[in-house]
This record gives C-alpha cells, structure tokens and sequence, in this order.
C-alpha cells in the first residue's frame, strides 16, 4: 500500500501517483517570465501558464486523475459534474478522452466558450438559475437518475492531487532555471488548485510565503480561513472572475490551507482586468480574469512582493472575446 493510500492526509504522494497517471494526457505548461512583467510587478514574477493547458486550463489534470481512477463500470455509466465553466469543459475532455458519457450541470450566465467547449468535447449541457436553483443538488439528481459518478470540482483529494500535479511541474522548472521563490500565489474558488499548488510548492519550499486569491465579494475560502471551517458567499453578486466564484469552500481543501498557514487575498473586477491585458503585452499570453487573479494581486501589491521572487499560476484562459476587449481597451499599453 502506498504513502497517499494509507492515509486521510493530503500529501505530496497524492500528488506524485497523480503525475504517473495523467502525464500522457496532459501539456507541461511553460513556466514564463518577462522583465516586462517584473518592472510592472516590482518583483521576479515566474508564471505557469495553464491556459496553455488541454481544454484552457489546469481542470484537465484533476478531472483525468478522477476519472482515470474509476471502475471499468463506473465509466461505462458515465459521470456527472457542475461548473462555471472550466471544471465543465475539463469533465467533458476527460470523459471523450476515457470513452464514457457525460453530462455537465452549467449555470445559465455561464461564458459562451465554456459551454461550447463542453459540447465540442461530445458532452450534454443542462443549465440552471444559479440565483434560484442548487447545482450540486440538480447535478446529484440527474447522476442517481441516470447512474453517473459526480465529479466534484475541488472537494476530493483526487482532483486536488490532479490540480497539484501544476505545482509539481512549476517547482521542478523554477529548480531547473536556479531559483528559489519567496512566495506562491494562487487563484481559489473551492480551494482545489489552491491547495494541491500549495501542498507542492509547500513540500520543495518549506519557507515559501503561500497566499490564495479570491475576487471580492466571493472571499468565502478567506472567511474559511478565519472561521476554522467551511463558509459560504453570503449573496450572489457579479464579478467578471466568473471561473473562481464558486458559492463555498471545499473542506478537504480548507484542510490543506489551514495546516500551511495560507493567507488570503482579494481582488477587484478592475484589477483583474489589467491583469488579462498585462499578460498580453508582457507575456504575449491570453488568460481569463479568474485566472489573472493571482498576477493581479501581485501587481496591484496586496501584500509585501516587492524584491521577491514571485511564483504564480494563471489558471486559465477561456476568456469571452467581448471581455477580452474590454480588458485591452480600458489597459492600454504603458512602456514608461
């Protein structure tokens, strides 16, 4: 029996026997850096970039460890999954990639691209009234009814170990270019990416400064922290970080977190939005605003960065067109 088998406890293990299983399916996403960017950030910036990521973004990783680990006839029935949007696409690519069916529970304001990419994957959509209607109580309903497994999009130490598997890469390429990062700063929703990054980083860097961020107004993981256990947003709001606003916190990675002293961040719609277009002209990278959210705190100095070696992840890059726009017409290139 394995390390990760043989306990409850979230640990590099996980991560490393999900490596094994899903390296052949999976893009090992580039690890970029600009002087650009470090200028901007007034700090060494190292970016993953995840939206270079099968399906746009690091979903891909935790949704193939689950699904790769079912029984030979829990994929025959098929899965179930809900999502703002990545998680959907990436259950959707798992599934085509296995051979099972699969049905994706989308809320109905989700981006346009995220629902497409779901049903380009071969993949049905059934949306809900996230103001009105429950989507793990929806998405439950129709996996009894049809006998599907649920794949939950964070709480679940297979998709955290999945999502990890980012951490892992990054740490193996910031060893492999000299460096030593002061800090790791990552995008939560659920806490999923969060914590399985964290778990990573936290393992090759003991001395790492670890934060998550969160758009404000859906700092559910940050009230978590604060509270010791699982909190919820108090009201559903907008916010343009459509991929990281999930109503709760995942336990299991709210586990994670408070064992590695993680402090939490937030940003604003505005601030995420520099972010996309900094990405683009420093980087010359496309990334959605939930996942600049990381590359917005640290250029907008919501904590102490100045001078640091900096890792982050941008999460994802399944961004509207029309939102893209925005981003780059209300940021326009600045050299000085």
């Amino acid at each position: 029996m394995s390390n990760a088998q043989a306990t409850d406890v979230f640990s590099i293990e996980h991560i490393r026997q999900a490596a094994d299983r899903i390296t052949e399916y999976v893009v090992r996403t580039p690890l970029l850096s600009s002087p650009m960017l470090d200028k901007a950030a007034d700090a060494r910036v190292w970016v993953k970039m995840e939206a270079l990521q099968l399906t746009g973004s690091f979903k891909i990783r935790g949704a193939l460890n689950k699904v790769l680990g079912l029984s030979e006839e829990s994929r025959k029935n098929g899965i179930a999954a809900y999502s703002a949007g990545n998680h959907a696409s990436a259950v959707a690519a798992a599934a085509s990639i296995v051979g099972c069916p699969a049905v994706i529970v989308v809320p109905n304001n989700a981006p346009r691209i995220k629902v497409e990419n779901c049903r380009w994957w071969g993949a049905e959509v059934v949306f809900y009234d996230p103001a009105a209607e429950d989507r793990a109580e929806i998405t439950q309903a129709l996996a009894d009814q049809r006998g599907m497994t649920v794949i939950s999009p964070f709480d679940d130490h297979a998709i955290m170990a999945g999502a990890g598997t980012t951490g892992l890469e990054m740490a193996e390429q910031l060893i492999a270019a000299g460096q030593k990062p002061d800090a790791v700063v990552i995008n939560c929703s659920g806490g999923g990416l969060a914590s399985g990054v964290i778990e990573a980083m936290g393992h090759f860097f003991p001395e790492i400064e670890k934060y998550i961020v969160e758009p404000q107004g859906y700092d559910k993981m940050a009230h978590s922290l604060a509270a010791g256990e699982v909190r919820s947003n108090p009201a559903v709001r907008h916010t343009i970080m459509d991929g990281i606003s999930g109503p709760v916190a995942g336990k299991l990675p709210l586990e994670v977190l408070l064992r590695h002293g993680v402090k939490a961040l937030t940003v604003d719609d505005g601030e995420a939005l520099a972010a996309v277009a900094t990405s683009f002209y420093t980087l010359k990278t496309v990334i959605e605003p939930g996942g600049a959210a990381s590359l917005a705190a640290v250029l907008s100095k919501k904590a102490n960065f100045a001078g640091k070696t900096v890792a982050i992840v941008a999460s994802g890059g399944n961004v509207d067109p029309a939102v893209y726009t925005r981003a780059l017409t209300e940021n326009p290139l600045k050299l000085a």
